[in-house]
């Protein structure tokens, strides 16, 4: 059976053969793609300030895609691509060439000792939520869907 996937993608940190932040995103879209991962849609690639100790900015985006692995196969492929790409277990929030997330999914709620869909932090993370926006407004995410979760977020930060 053919499953839909919001992924959201994120670099802050150079590749040897890619190069910069967004390179790597386009080269991460490219390696789904011949692992099979249909794209159907992807959106725009946003710098992103950094969160933690990550310290440099990040290109940021997300995708919609299709896929008949279920979320802990996904994860898999995920990792792999991600290790192929250079990363390394290490600091949490720390600087990332790739990082591959699966936010929500079309069978609904997922829940296991290694992952969550919906993920966890999306609602509270407007680097995940306004390229999401652009391509899936429309998709569940909690009580609302995603415009409405970034419509709160954005209601919610102070104004400087």
């Amino acid at each position: 059976m053919i499953q839909t996937y919001a992924i959201a993608l994120g670099s802050n940190r150079r590749h040897g053969r890619h190069g910069a932040p967004a390179a790597v995103l386009r080269a991460a879209i490219a390696a789904l793609e011949v692992e099979g991962v249909a794209i159907i849609v992807t959106s725009p690639i946003l710098a992103t300030p950094a969160l933690g100790p990550a310290g440099r900015a990040f290109a940021n985006a997300a995708l919609l895609a299709e896929t008949p692995l279920d979320p802990p196969q996904l994860l898999a492929l995920f990792k792999r691509i991600e290790r192929s790409f250079g990363r390394r277990r290490g600091r949490r929030w720390g600087p990332r060439v790739l990082d591959l997330d699966i936010i929500l999914w079309s069978g609904g709620a997922f829940r296991s000792r290694r992952l969550s869909i919906p993920h966890r932090e999306t609602a509270k993370r407007a680097f995940v939520l306004k390229p999401l926006a652009t391509i899936a407004s429309h998709w569940r995410l909690g009580p609302g869907k995603v415009a409405h979760a970034l419509a709160r977020l954005d209601r919610a930060r102070p104004r400087s």
